[in-house]
């Protein structure tokens, strides 16, 4: 019998750059970050499978860490740049999670701090740091637009490191 269940991956980019005059939403991935998104997509395809759809802020070093991330993975999912996801809350976060597309089994969000910690805490009650290219995999026998409070269970925290 298939997994019926919702596999919500939330991942915070990895280590940025901070160069003098350069806007935050333009900061690029730090060498640190560069080496640490690839163990992130080599963790993903060990242990999240396929991704069938990812939502990725529209920020530098959130592209940056999922061309890295995605170099890694066997096949492409769909990938959206959604600016909601640039400087999200917790709640402005679920608000796409609730439109991720309902055949869709395993999805990502890739962001920044604080929206994530807040969007883990929403979905299951648990307090969580995370750092940068930190994985979240969340699950829920729930569908996308049903996500709230106490939606998903937090199965795995990981920090791979390259």
């Amino acid at each position: 019998m298939a997994d019926a269940r919702r596999k919500l991956i939330l991942i915070r980019h990895a280590k940025s750059a901070h160069p003098d005059g350069v806007d935050d939403i333009e900061r690029p991935l730090a060498s640190r970050g560069e080496k640490d998104a690839p163990a992130v997509g080599r963790w993903l395809r060990e242990n999240a499978h396929a991704i069938e759809d990812v939502h990725c802020s529209p920020a530098t070093r959130t592209r940056q860490t999922w061309e890295l991330i995605q170099s890694k993975l066997p096949a492409g999912p769909v990938v959206n740049f959604d600016e909601r996801i640039y400087e999200a809350s917790g709640t402005e976060l679920l608000t796409v999670v609730r439109e991720m597309p309902v055949n869709a089994m395993t999805v990502a969000i890739i962001g920044h701090n604080p929206g994530l910690e807040d969007l883990v805490q929403l979905l299951t009650g648990e307090h969580v740091e995370l750092k940068t290219a930190t994985v979240a995999l969340l699950h829920s026998e729930q569908g996308w637009a049903d996500a709230d409070e106490s939606w998903a269970s937090a199965s795995t925290f990981a920090k791979p490191r390259g």
